[in-house]
């Protein structure tokens, strides 16, 4: 059973939009409510590994959009060919 077109850009739009809400709480996170600086790092133990946890999340899930998004480009490709050949950038 093959998903028609529609419902496959929803499903990319979902995913696009719930790996973007993750990327900007983990980096909020980590930017605003774990404390950086070479005090942290010498002390270690829990908030040193839960930045490591929030940095490895936040790369990973950034990988995962990047994937996402081509799969949105490459759904709307005739569209966008369209368009770049209506205003003469393709040809």
């Amino acid at each position: 059973m093959e998903l028609s077109k529609s419902i496959q850009l929803w499903y990319v739009n979902a995913a696009s939009f719930i790996l973007f809400a993750i990327l900007a709480l983990t980096g909020i996170i980590n930017w605003l409510f774990i404390p950086r600086g070479s005090d942290i790092m010498n002390k270690g133990g829990f908030l040193l590994s839960l930045r490591h946890f929030f940095r490895d999340v936040h790369e990973w899930t950034a990988f995962l959009f990047i994937i996402v998004v081509i799969v949105h480009l490459v759904l709307h490709w005739a569209y966008i060919k369209t368009n770049l050949k209506k205003y003469g950038i393709l040809k």
